[in-house]
This record gives C-alpha cells, structure tokens and sequence, in this order.
C-alpha cells in the first residue's frame, strides 16, 4: 500500500515537537541533563498509577516478570514497571517497585476507589492518566488537573520528598485517523501527544508538589520524525520501521511500551538510557532486536536532554 506523504502542517509539528538536532542518532551518548531523582544505589520506593498504558495492554509487556514486582490489586501484571525494574538491576540500582492499575480508568478513579492501597510513604510516584485527559470530554484537562492535586496532597502527607512525575502519553492513531469529529481528528499525528504534554505542564504550574513532567508521547514524536518509527499503521509499516502501536492502533505494542519504560527509566535514576546498550536484556527476552533496542534508548535519551 504506498504511503500518504506528509503535509506541510504535519512537519511543522514535528518540527515543533523535536529538535533538529535530534535525528543526528549516531551522535555521542550525552548524558541526560537536570534528572529530578539522584541516582543512588540505596534502596528507593516508586508507586506506578495508571491504566492499560501502564500495564501493557495487547503485549506481552502486560505480565512480563509480574514476580519481579508487587501489585498492589494482585492482577498479576508486571507491564512497565516490571520494564523499570529490570533496568533498574542491570545498572546496578535498588528500586522495590509497585503497581495500582486498573484498564480504562481514569486518576480521579484511583484517588475515589483504591487510595487505601496506596495511602503511604513512597519515593517516587508515576501517575498516568486517561489516554483522551476526560473519557467524555476528551482532551479536557479539568478533572485531570483536580485529580493530581488530591493524589500529591495524598503522597506528600506521608512523605513531604516524595517524588512525583506525571506522565504524559502518545497520541493515538485511531483518535487521528479513525475517529471523525473528534478533537484530533485528520489533525498531525503529533499534535495529540502536544496537547496531553500540555496539560501535564498545566498541572504541574498549579500543583507545587509535582516534580516533573515524563515526556513519553514527545518521544514517540522524535521516533516518527527521526525515521526510527512509523506514522501511520493504517496505510502499511515502512520495511525497517518500528510500528509503536498494538493492533488497535491505541494501546502501544512492545516497542511502543519499551520506549516508555525508557523514558520514566532515564528521568528517574538520572541514568543515560543508551547506557543500557544494543544487548539490554529485556528487549532480548521480548524479542526486540538489537538495532531497534538501541535505536528506541537513543529516542528516549534525546528527548529526555531536550525536556
């Protein structure tokens, strides 16, 4: 099937999104700039909430070493955390990682619903939220904004240093070019992942408490512009390019979960992602090759350096 060529206004979102100077790949590893978290190799607590994007839906990322980790509603997933924590080890670093997860939910759910199981000390927190912001109202970033101060009033009454990072997702290709009316609708395939990184910034200038932004959905932006993955699953997967998305065109697949697990990885420990190297063990195990493994960590660590 030939592939539609890219609009102007597609481009200049891109260009928007990722510098330049990104698509350099086979540049120099620098080191990723301003981590919020000092690597240490004491032990430290990190809590993941969130959904389906976080447990690794239509993948085998869903229940990948589930034992490696605890969650805390005994689903037995292991999804992107389980994908944190094998990074974690390899570099010589101590994290006891938790879940609370539950598909299709939105923060607000977990705050009303589950927070007993939660409701204690941790080091650092992940929070992800609904993949439209507002189920009903998507792309509204009220409700979410209101539900990032309940939970980082929650987690910094029991540990004032918590580290709290919200995590901004990818935009969803059937929501660009499957849905009609919607709000992103025949819009750039960028642009989505924008607006979610937006409002997480939003949340974060009204909320004190939050420490950071994780910057998952701009990088699967570097990933298309840099050519290391493609577009548009609807109109055929370019030989050598990474398609990010599960069959849904929504959910991720595993690449498309590894590069997150990258992301929250690097911004975390303060470790360089590309330090994890082509033979990185779980890509292996998932059946990632090696250039894609290296590729995806090059994505995470540029769009780290920029923000």
């Amino acid at each position: 099937m030939v592939k539609l060529m890219w609009g102007a206004t597609m481009l200049a979102a891109l260009a928007a999104s990722v510098p330049a100077a990104a698509a350099a790949q086979g540049s120099v590893v620098t080191p990723v700039t301003a981590p919020p978290v000092t690597p240490t190799r004491a032990s430290r607590t990190i809590l993941f909430i969130g959904n389906s994007f976080t447990f690794g839906a239509n993948s085998p990322v869903r229940n990948w070493h589930a034992n490696t980790v605890t969650d805390l509603n005994g689903a037995g997933y292991g999804g992107v955390p389980a994908l944190f924590k094998a990074f974690t080890e390899q570099v010589g670093l101590d994290y006891q990682v938790s879940l609370e997860v539950q598909g299709g939910r939105t923060l607000g759910f977990h705050y009303e619903q589950r927070r007993r199981l939660f409701n204690r000390a941790w080091d650092v927190v992940v929070l992800q939220e609904y993949s439209t912001l507002d189920p009903d109202r998507p792309g509204n970033p009220r409700a979410y904004i209101n539900d990032i101060a309940r939970l980082s009033r929650l987690f910094a009454r029991a540990n004032p240093q918590v580290q709290i990072q919200l995590t901004a997702t990818w935009s969803r290709a059937d929501q660009v070019y499957r849905t009609p009316d919607g709000p992103w609708s025949n819009k750039p395939i960028t642009l989505m992942a924008l607006d979610l990184r937006a409002a997480a910034d939003r949340a974060r200038a009204v909320n004190p408490l939050v420490t950071g932004v994780l910057p998952v959905g701009q990088a699967w932006n570097r990933a298309f512009l840099t050519g290391v993955a493609d577009p548009n699953p609807y109109d055929g997967v370019n030989f050598g390019q990474i398609d990010l998305w599960s069959f849904d065109h929504y959910h991720a697949s595993t690449a498309g979960y590894y590069l997150e697990a990258l992301v929250v990885f690097g911004r975390v420990t303060g470790v360089d992602p590309t330090t994890l190297g082509a033979g990185e063990q779980a890509a292996d195990a998932l059946g990632l090759s090696r250039e894609q493994a290296s590729a995806l960590q090059r994505v995470a660590r540029d769009q780290l350096a920029a923000g």
